[in-house]
């Protein structure tokens, strides 16, 4: 790896970035002795002074001799100037955008990049949440499903496997072992305000590449909410029907709840 390839990354040159932390090390110094401390030839150090004096990280305290910019003020106007661009940026897009309503379907892999794009929707979510997890899942995201409930966002959970009652709606999928071989992994869905989607399935042995879709399209996003609803349904129809038990008191509130949730 690259040394100091965070500091190109903020705009410095290779050897911009050696000099000047040579130079966080050693100060003052001359061009000569800040040669040998950073590697860079003889020939060239003057050059590269001249570049970081320039931006205002280096200065000439003496006749010769170099000293570095503090390194707080150098992070302090590294973030005022990165924020300045990412402005800019979210400017130059909103001018460019299409006006229209149509919205890609994008993947996403890694089963870490998910989780945390599912963890961003759900702190992000100010109404509601459909979500249906199974317990692994469940292990990440459950403490920001709680917060967000606190808040006052609204949780309609489907957990597909043996997860501890938590939320107010929440009921467990009475066919989640036979699913998961049905569909060869684990699925994962997260619904948000209407407004954002977040599905697809862990295959077994394959989390890591896994393709989970994420997108803002209003279509993908109503479908997958209403099949999480019909889930809910799914659980009462299975009681009654297969195992010929009446749905409870709360089983019949939480029914009347998913039924009006249009």
């Amino acid at each position: 790896m690259e040394p100091y390839l965070n500091l190109k990354n903020l705009g410095f040159s290779q050897y911009e970035a050696a000099c000047y932390m040579a130079l966080v090390g050693n100060h003052p110094v001359n061009g000569s002795q800040l040669s040998k401390i950073s590697g860079i030839a003889r020939s060239r150090i003057y050059d590269v002074l001249r570049n970081l004096m320039s931006k205002g990280y280096v200065i000439e305290v003496n006749a010769g001799q170099y000293a570095p910019l503090p390194a707080d003020e150098v992070v302090r106007r590294l973030k005022i100037s990165f924020d300045r661009s990412i402005k800019a940026f979210e400017d130059q897009i909103a001018a460019a955008s299409q006006k229209n309503d149509f919205e890609f379907v994008w993947t996403i892999t890694g089963y870490e990049n998910v989780m945390e794009k599912a963890i961003q929707m759900i702190k992000n979510a100010e109404k509601e949440i459909y979500i249906r997890l199974f317990p692994k899942a469940s292990q990440h995201l459950d403490e920001y499903l709680e917060q967000a409930d606190k808040r006052g966002v609204k949780i309609r959970y489907i957990a597909m496997g043996k997860v501890a009652k938590k939320f107010d709606i929440q009921i467990t999928h009475p066919n989640h072992e036979h699913l998961k071989q049905i569909i060869g992994g684990r699925s994962i869905e997260v619904i948000t305000d209407k407004e954002e989607a977040l599905v697809g399935i862990f295959e077994t042995g394959r989390e890591d590449s896994s393709a989970i879709n994420w997108t803002r399209n209003k279509w993908f996003i109503v479908a997958n909410r209403d099949s999480l609803r019909h889930d809910f349904y799914h659980c009462f129809l299975e009681k009654i029907l297969d195992q010929h038990q009446d749905p409870t008191d709360d089983e019949k509130r939480i029914y009347k709840i998913i039924k009006e949730d249009n």
